[in-house]
């Protein structure tokens, strides 16, 4: 397959779309998510060719289980559209749907062909090899999609806006008709999600010596939300690497693709992205497209296993694998070499990446052999130290445990120190000015604490302090909080109060468990209503056996052994 071969732009002509975008607004409208967003934009702009919108069933499960599209062609992960089962069900009799941006800006409309629920168990076995939601692969497809899945031819109306790095962003045929006008017949694309330093460059450079081919640093960019610092100075890092490569041979420029994890099936996915973008030639690295781990954790997918299914698809792909070796510094010989190539005498220096962040945190030396002194500077810039961070402690309990009195006192000793700005957000205050509106039915109590976290993460993004004290009896709802809190850039602290509910019961001055328990309050948290604890708080406390002053200094010894504050 030549890398032109059923190349799909989806986009209509400007009249037609104008004329789409009047009849499409009679149209039942889906709000994109991230993640659908990005690959919207990659159907629209053919970086998904051959799909020609989001599958159907007969597309899906050839896919999950044997990486086939229903005529044949290799295609690795499922590109799917999830939807809640009251968006489904509002479909009805209509055969079209717009697909909208946050904005609700309308960029595609999605001709229906089928509205099915899938059995997401076997999609996380199939694709992913495990189903262990601490694979962030796995976790998405169980515990963070929609449960209804909507297929169908698209039709584009606008592709997604970026403000930022406009001169970097392109479509396929733009980086295509780039080589052609610059007669680059052989190009080797080059995935990269994380700052490149000196190994990377090495990496990448050596692979295209050995193709002898031209170069596309082709980073794949995925900004999580609206002022996401990490994003921008990932992207200046990219742009002080290619400072280091030839310019007459070496080309950036950036695909905004949500990652998969999903190693050696995603390391065929940005094969094919490549392809459509008119690479000849692909890198394929050892742990491509691995989820991160902790060492002593045991990996999901082989080092070499990437490698190894691209090289038995190679005849599929349309574009030819360039296997690289891991690259290592050897003192001795101040250069890197490749980690087959090491003697046992040479000396091997290495730095991972939590040392790095951890060198930067603590403004350490970060060594000129292992990065440029421009990336490392960025970095310095970019990440402030966990003691300057804003972060989030996030109370769980019963009602009557104790959380808004420690929450309280929590507040007040970190207004005695004078250098944070401090908001508490506790569960009636919340309720009654941010969601006064909700009921307690299980889906106002979730929107409820999403809410919370919304705010939390905002005050957490912009270095202050978010003490939240809700009830949160739902460990999928606090996973959530985490995660948006987490992804602002900043830290969680979950703090299980729990305190016995015989405890709880004798505190309730309002009498809330007793009515509860003549049936006279429906799914009251604890009686008829779950409380699901938490497995891994950071902090657990037990008022029935601490004063809140004393609950107040264990969270604070912990939030300082975190980094987060020093107290002196």
């Amino acid at each position: 397959m030549s890398p032109n071969a059923s190349f799909k732009d989806l986009m209509l002509p400007p009249a037609e779309a104008e004329s789409l975008k009047s009849e499409a607004a009679h149209f039942p409208s889906w709000d994109l998510t991230p993640t659908q967003t990005s690959d919207l934009e990659l159907l629209l702009s053919g970086a998904f060719s051959p799909l020609d919108g989001f599958m159907t069933r007969a597309d899906y499960d050839p896919v999950v289980d044997s990486m086939r599209l229903a005529d044949g062609s290799l295609w690795p992960l499922p590109v799917v559209l999830d939807v809640t089962d009251a968006f489904a069900a509002g479909i009805g009799d209509h055969r079209s749907i717009v697909l909208r941006d946050p904005e609700g800006v309308p960029l595609a409309v999605l001709d229906v062909a089928e509205v099915w629920t899938p059995d997401r168990e076997r999609e996380a076995r199939q694709v992913y090899g495990t189903l262990e939601s601490a694979h962030p692969g796995v976790d998405v497809v169980l515990n963070r999609r929609h449960p209804v899945y909507v297929g169908g031819r698209l039709r584009g109306l606008s592709l997604p806006i970026h403000y930022d790095f406009k001169y970097l962003r392109e479509r396929p045929d733009e980086v295509r008709a780039r080589f052609k006008k610059k007669g680059w017949r052989k190009v080797v694309g080059y995935h990269v999600e994380r700052p490149m330093h000196r190994a990377q460059v090495e990496v990448a450079f050596r692979s295209a010596k050995t193709a002898e081919a031209h170069l596309l640093l082709h980073p794949a960019v995925w900004q999580t939300h609206t002022g996401d610092a990490e994003h921008f100075s990932r992207v200046r890092c990219y742009e002080h690497a290619y400072k280091h490569f030839p310019d007459q041979t070496t080309d950036l420029s950036l695909v905004h693709m949500a990652p998969r994890h999903a190693g050696p099936r995603e390391a065929l996915l940005h094969a094919i992205v490549r392809r459509n973008y008119g690479c000849t030639h692909f890198i394929v690295g050892l742990d491509h497209a691995s989820p991160r781990q902790a060492p002593t954790e045991t990996p999901y997918y082989g080092a070499h296993d990437a490698q190894a299914l691209a090289g038995r698809h190679a005849d599929d792909l349309g574009i030819r694998i360039v296997a690289a070796p891991k690259y290592v510094y050897v003192q001795e010989r101040a250069a890197f070499v490749p980690l087959d190539e090491v003697r046992e005498s040479d000396t091997v220096l290495g730095i991972s990446d939590d040392e790095v962040l951890r060198r930067v945190l603590h403004d350490r030396d970060i060594p000129e052999w292992f990065s440029f002194p421009e990336v490392v500077d960025e970095l310095r810039r970019s990440i402030r130290p966990l003691h300057r961070r804003g972060f989030t402690v996030f109370f769980t309990g019963l009602s009557g445990s104790g959380k808004s009195t420690i929450a309280r006192a929590l507040v007040q000793k970190f207004l005695e120190t004078g250098d944070r700005r401090v908001t508490l957000l506790d569960g009636d205050i919340v309720r009654k000015n941010l969601s006064s509106e909700l009921t307690f039915s299980k889906e106002h109590r979730d929107l409820n604490i999403l809410r919370i976290g919304f705010v939390a993460a905002e005050i957490t993004k912009n270095g202050g302090i978010a003490i939240c004290a809700p009830i949160a009896p739902y460990t999928e709802t606090r996973r959530q909080v985490r995660r948006t809190v987490e992804s602002s850039g900043g830290g969680f602290i979950e703090v299980h109060v729990a305190t016995p509910i015989e405890v709880c019961e004798q505190r309730d001055r309002k009498g809330l468990y007793a009515l509860a328990r003549a049936g006279k309050i429906k799914g009251f948290t604890g009686i008829d209503d779950p409380y699901e604890a938490p497995e891994n708080a950071e902090v657990v406390i037990d008022t029935s056996a601490l004063s809140p002053d004393e609950a107040a200094q264990d969270i604070i010894l912990k939030i300082e052994s975190l980094g987060y504050i020093s107290v002196v």
